[in-house]
């Protein structure tokens, strides 16, 4: 799009820093992001755990007016507190599993919501992380020493049928919801999504309650609305990301609009459209203790599959369970042996000889 990009990151050794001009330092630092601030015209997230205060710090030292940033400071906020996001949810009439704060030895917790509950870190949790269940009073004390310092709130249990998500696009005036994709979880990370309308149970009604949910939070940018669909057909908002999703990634080879595409414009404040293209689905490539070098799996991958396309990451250090790429597949509309032939295509390109 031809646009000059700066990164901030605390590693030098980065997939932003391969292709554009970065900055070294902290998340937090204030006058890290200061200096971002002062040498970009707008500016944007890559994840939503960049403290607000800091950047409410960082606008001050810089200078610059808060519609610098995309998303909004006080949308970042909201986010960041899952029990903020919650409280705005339920205040805008939309539905998502009842939440109070576990900061009074858990009688709240106890009273209203009931076993079995679900404990969650307030902040920084992501992919499971910071995440427990208490089915019992006893299991609830068993977690105590995690809870019992503040910081930490309890969600009622929803046993849902399928999880959904869905990419919003908006600028305040205009509002476009993408596709609505079927995820599929696996130990809490999202291991492939897949059109819903392809799935078992068919196309999804989510009737506009991703768009709801970004009103509720004030939001303007690009957001990832994750959420469930219960047994009785009912949607409820489990959380929202603002910025480009995993469960959006899809978009990167559907022939319209990617989720980055919407996500540039909508911080330079460019127009934006609909988009809708081909059924794609998408795999989780998460690192793993071993596996052939990348070569010779990007080669037995694209061997294999013609129409799989391989998006590599390019992180400096693999780990066990660590996102380091995705695979999209086009398909031609068949759902089910789309989904075979997607987790055939993870399982080529990680040597797998079963």
């Amino acid at each position: 799009m031809g646009v000059r990009c700066l990164s901030l990151d605390p590693s030098g050794d980065t997939p932003a820093s391969q292709i554009a001009d970065a900055v070294q330092g902290r998340l937090d630092d204030a006058g890290k992001i200061a200096e971002i601030f002062s040498r970009c015209e707008r500016v944007t997230l890559e994840n939503e755990f960049i403290p607000a205060a800091a950047i409410r710090e960082a606008l001050g030292l810089s200078g610059r007016p808060t519609e610098t940033l995309v998303p909004g400071v006080e949308t970042l906020a909201i986010i960041q507190d899952k029990l903020h996001q919650r409280q705005a949810l339920a205040a805008a009439g939309v539905a998502s599993p009842k939440a109070v704060p576990l900061d009074d030895g858990g009688a709240m917790a106890r009273e209203e919501i009931g076993f079995p509950m679900v404990l969650k870190a307030r902040f920084g949790g992501y992919d499971g992380k910071g995440t427990r269940y208490a089915k019992t009073p006893e299991e609830l004390e068993l977690h105590r020493p995690l809870w019992e310092g503040g910081g930490w709130l309890a969600e009622e249990f929803v046993p849902f049928r399928r999880e959904l998500a869905v990419m919003v696009a908006t600028d305040g005036r205009r509002t476009v919801e993408l596709e609505t994709v079927e995820t599929i979880q696996t130990n809490h990370v999202c291991d492939v999504t897949f059109p819903a309308r392809l799935g078992p149970f068919g196309a999804a009604d989510t009737q506009g309650v991703p768009t709801a949910a970004v009103r509720a939070v004030g939001g303007i940018g690009l957001f990832g609305v994750e959420m469930f669909e219960t047994m009785d057909g009912r949607v409820l908002v489990n959380e929202l990301a603002p910025r480009p999703h995993n469960t959006g990634h899809y978009t990167l080879d559907w022939g319209d609009l990617s989720q980055f595409d919407h996500h540039v414009r909508l911080t330079l404040g460019l127009d934006f459209s609909r988009s809708a293209g081909a059924d794609v689905l998408m795999a989780n490539l998460l690192g793993q203790a071993e596996g052939p070098p990348l070569e010779v799996a990007r080669r037995a991958l694209l061997e294999f599959e013609p129409q799989a396309r391989l998006h590599w990451y390019g992180k400096a250090e693999s780990k066990p369970g660590r996102k380091m790429g995705h695979i999209n597949l086009v398909c031609g509309g068949d759902g089910a042996g789309a989904l075979e032939r997607l987790r055939r295509c993870r399982e080529v390109f990680q040597g797998w000889t079963g």
